[in-house]
């Protein structure tokens, strides 16, 4: 992993989407999963611990979900609809015993919308949120569920719990833990899935954020997986057979602009699209040897969700400059400030020569004069839901933080002026009126046609009002040893080790 340290084990892990893609779904699961068994299109959702569900018919902000007969826990327990009650006043009342505040805020700020849960009977939950949602289903699919036998096996300690093996419901089960080196996980043989049953016997995850470590230990035999190796070793790796496997990723690697700190540049949005007129992305790609492709919005340009912007960036300086010099900055006054920016991460691909790219090609083709405050990811990932003058951020104006750009769930939570921090992942405190009323009719809608028309709209928003700077797509390269067989790269930032096998 490119994690520092292995993420929470406690059911609702920290790190991000590595945390969630290797000690989230293959051991905790949720009512709703992704289907990771295709590449030709973005993984779309399926039935997981709740074979279906549906908005009610009288209530378009209440949700009803089945939940799936039969199931247990790895500790034997049975899965039921206490058991999802449970889970949510872990996250979502702060007066519950189980109350975790980590997880909660991570849970809280992915769902910003749910506002209440109750049991309807031992198999049927029902959830409310604050505003009709069509895209409810993605949101509820990045809660996880834990048993609550282990919380209290624990003595009611979510410390002890992660390391007295919580347990889930999933395909694999957490045989053990060391803090900071390594989780192994082995195949739960009672997986209620009899299709879905892991091949492997048991996975290592090992937290490595230095890449070229990670290079090193795939060569040498230590693993025979590795997340993100350096580009420049991809060459060496397949003459030497190791296999490289990318493909397209639902992902943007970007700067997200503070906004709303006093005295912010960037309040001016000559100035956020100024930067993003001098982003040399198809340098960035080279850099990385081809393992990306330019940014020029939160989607991709190929979506058809991409809509038709006024604003179609590329690398233009001197575009870049007219609109710094109406904003008032130029050679006497340059652009100036600071990035926080990690070492490492999910999905931060190569942050510090790609940020020094950046840095030098800026300052030479507009004379933009970048700093860097550099801290460890989960430090960054806090200092997403930050408030824009916190001390935490050290001055800094922009965060790169690489995200995901599965659904219209995301860019709700991203950008909607209802999800700024506290309450979600708009960091830039953006609000933009015509992005907000087709946020508004995309989410009343059920018609699909609706829903890909108002994203065009909202997307264009993004692109002409920019509150981030879009620099590349990843192609989410990972290196294997040729033992490994059946792997699948879905367009998910998830991935089902349950195919995987080793010959």
């Amino acid at each position: 992993m490119t994690a520092a340290d292995i993420p929470t084990a406690t059911g609702m892990p920290n790190n991000g989407f590595e945390g969630m893609r290797f000690l989230g779904y293959p051991v905790f699961e949720s009512l709703v999963l992704w289907d990771l068994t295709t590449t030709d299109r973005l993984a779309p959702l399926r039935p997981g611990l709740a074979e279906r569900w549906e908005q009610a018919a009288d209530d378009p902000k209440t949700w009803i979900f089945h939940l799936r007969r039969g199931v247990t826990f790895h500790d034997g327990t049975p899965f039921d609809a206490d058991a999802v009650i449970w889970n949510f006043e872990r996250y979502f009342n702060k007066d519950a015993p189980q109350f975790e505040a980590p997880a909660a805020g991570i849970v809280r700020a992915r769902a910003p919308i749910m506002t209440g849960y109750r049991k309807i009977d031992a198999s049927t939950v029902a959830i409310t949120t604050s505003t009709a949602a069509s895209y409810f289903p993605y949101i509820i699919s990045l809660a996880l569920l834990s048993s609550p036998a282990s919380f209290e096996k624990a003595g009611r300690d979510w410390a002890k719990t992660a390391l007295l093996l919580s347990a889930g419901t999933g395909p694999f089960r957490i045989a053990s833990v060391v803090p900071r080196e390594r989780v192994e996980l082995v195949r739960h043989d009672g997986y209620w899935d009899a299709a879905g049953k892991a091949k492997l016997d048991r996975v290592v995850l090992l937290p490595m954020p230095e890449a070229n470590a990670r290079l090193a230990a795939l060569r040498t035999g230590q693993v025979d997986w590795i997340e993100v190796p350096p580009t420049d070793g991809i060459p060496s790796l397949r003459q030497a057979g190791f296999a490289i496997t990318t493909g397209s990723y639902p992902h943007v690697w970007p700067w997200l602009f503070n906004i709303g700190a006093a005295d912010s540049p960037l309040k001016d949005v000559r100035v956020r699209q100024a930067l993003n007129y001098c982003v040399d992305r198809d340098g960035i790609v080279a850099l990385l040897n081809g393992m990306a492709e330019p940014a020029i919005g939160w989607l991709k340009a190929s979506d058809p969700a991409f809509g038709k912007p006024a604003n179609r960036y590329r690398f233009d300086p001197a575009k870049a400059k007219a609109l710094l010099a109406e904003a008032g900055f130029g050679p006497q006054k340059p652009l100036s400030f600071k990035v926080m920016i990690s070492t490492s991460g999910s999905g931060q691909m190569a942050p510090l020569p790609m940020n020094e790219f950046l840095q030098a090609s800026m300052k030479e083709a507009c004379g933009i004069r970048i700093e860097f405050n550099v801290s460890e990811w989960q430090v960054l990932l806090n200092n997403m839901r930050a408030q824009p003058d916190q001390p935490s951020l050290g001055g800094s104006l922009a965060l790169n933080i690489a995200g995901p750009s599965t659904d219209p769930s995301v860019m709700a939570r991203y950008f909607g002026a209802a999800s700024a921090p506290p309450n979600g992942f708009n960091f830039p405190q953006w609000k933009d009126s015509a992005f907000e009323a087709a946020l508004a009719k995309l989410a009343a809608a059920n018609d699909p046609r609706v829903i890909q028309e108002q994203t065009a709209l909202a997307h264009e928003r993004l692109v002409d009002d920019p509150p981030w700077l879009y620099v590349v797509h990843d192609l989410n390269p990972r290196a294997m040893s040729k033992k490994v067989q059946g792997f699948v790269s879905p367009q998910s930032w998830f991935v089902d080790l349950t195919r995987i096998s080793m010959q």
